[in-house]
């Protein structure tokens, strides 16, 4: 059987690690693809530069819309990124009969209902490994692996670079700021890290998953997103005196009233594998009615880790080119005329536990008064941790922390509890409230 054909639009980390494993395992891959899987043209704005990664033998153009009109292609891999352009190129792509394969997490996220009704009419397959968690198959196993379970809840550290940061200021005990620049030096940190330093990179991420996990429409608008920006070196040191360590998760769940889609940091307990996933590593947890719970975990971004789900995506393809559209495994996982309506609830209606931190002044009552107020609105007590004032304010400090860790709650009514803590004349400064995910 004649090998595959494939065209390239965008030509940069990943698409540079595509073509070298593609290289150096191409015997392995046609072995389990049962034909060869080749890249024949190339769309990048820098030809020069796309022809010497590309080498001999590969047709290099400036304008994507030429691989896309190609009769010889089969597959369009589109690696620009970006909502704009990438959406118009993969949707014509569509209409030209192609299959596409993509890392665009932010496209999907946002575009991809409308991405996979077209793909679904033109009976052409659009294939996304990539898009989330680099190299590690959480699509797959999800779309696949787990499809006779009815998925409970996800939470995964998705985005490298945060965890890259908070496991330096845990480490280092160093402030964000700091541990930011040097991640930047690194090479962790784009020079403009807006999208993984508030969250935004991993809500597309989990958005993604979650659309897979319960058979619901792709939703980015309905998340709840919060970064790291605001964390504090204290408030870590404080999560790991009381058992806990902070980690930027995103977590989708099905409840009784719909399904939770959140990304923000979290306290995780010190014993959870997820807790101990250090650096610019990823890991996602999923737990299911039948198999309980698992874990998938590795290098979530780089040349060759993410080029590894894209060419698994290639194979998928290639096993499946001529088989009929309506047996193939559906994009998001349930048929398109079985997509579920359950809504996505605002952080209001989740129900999850929580760390406060209050610099109070330090006399006696204070303590009393707090935790009454939560008595009265119905929120239990887990623990509660107090600093001595010379450990916050140095000798002589009139000032403390007050560390309360509590039971399961819904968010709104922490949010009016937390109002009249605030404004009680003893609590000296804006109340820090994380979240705490036990995962279990």
């Amino acid at each position: 059987m004649k090998p595959i054909q494939v065209g390239l639009l965008g030509i940069g980390t990943v698409g540079g690690g595509t073509f070298k494993v593609l290289q150096r395992n191409q015997e392995e891959i046609k072995r389990r693809a049962g034909r060869g899987i080749e890249i024949t043209m190339v769309a990048d704005l820098d030809t020069a530069r796309a022809q010497a990664v590309a080498g001999e033998g590969v047709k290099v153009v400036g304008d994507a819309r030429e691989v896309i009109a190609n009769p010889d292609i089969d597959i369009v891999i589109e690696l620009i990124g970006g909502y704009g352009v990438a959406r118009t190129l993969v949707l014509e792509a569509i209409a030209a009969g192609k299959h596409v394969v993509t890392a665009n997490k932010a496209l999907l996220a946002v575009h991809g209902t409308e991405i996979f009704a077209a793909a679904h009419a033109r009976g052409v397959m659009v294939a996304f490994e990539a898009a989330v968690a680099g190299g590690i198959p959480i699509i797959k196993a999800l779309r696949e692996g787990l499809t006779a379970n009815r998925i409970q809840w996800i939470a995964g550290i998705i985005n490298g670079t945060t965890n890259f940061i908070l496991s330096e200021m845990r480490d280092k005990g160093l402030d964000f700021d700091v541990v930011l620049k040097e991640a930047q030096r690194l090479g962790y940190a784009e020079a403009d890290p807006t999208f993984d330093i508030e969250g935004v990179d991993a809500a597309h991420k989990a958005t993604i998953m979650s659309a897979i996990a319960f058979g619901i429409p792709v939703q980015f608008d309905k998340a709840h997103v919060e970064g790291i920006t605001r964390l504090a070196s204290q408030d870590i040191r404080y999560a790991e005196q009381l058992g806990y360590r902070i980690k930027l998760l995103g977590i989708t769940k099905r409840v009784p009233k719909g399904i939770e889609l959140r990304v923000h940091p979290a306290l995780v307990p010190a014993k959870r594998l997820l807790a101990n996933v250090e650096g610019a590593m990823n890991a996602v947890v999923v737990h299911g009615d039948a198999v309980g719970t698992t874990l998938y975990y590795g290098k979530g971004a780089g040349s060759e880790p993410t080029a590894s789900a894209v060419i698994a995506d290639l194979v998928d393809i290639a096993r499946l080119h001529t088989a009929d559209a309506a047996h193939r495994v559906p994009h998001l996982a349930f048929q398109a005329d079985a997509m579920s309506d359950a809504p996505v609830l605002p952080m209001s209606e989740v129900v999850t536990s929580y760390y406060l931190r209050l610099r109070v002044a330090d006399e006696a009552g204070v303590l009393a008064r707090v935790t009454s107020l939560l008595a009265e609105a119905g929120i239990s007590i887990d623990a509660v941790l107090q600093r001595e004032a010379d450990e916050v304010g140095g000798e002589g400090s009139t000032q403390t922390d007050l560390i309360i860790l509590t039971h399961d709650t819904r968010e709104g009514t922490l949010d009016e509890v937390q109002a009249h803590l605030q404004s009680l004349p003893s609590v000296l400064a804006p109340i820090v409230r994380i979240r705490k995910e036990e995962l279990s």
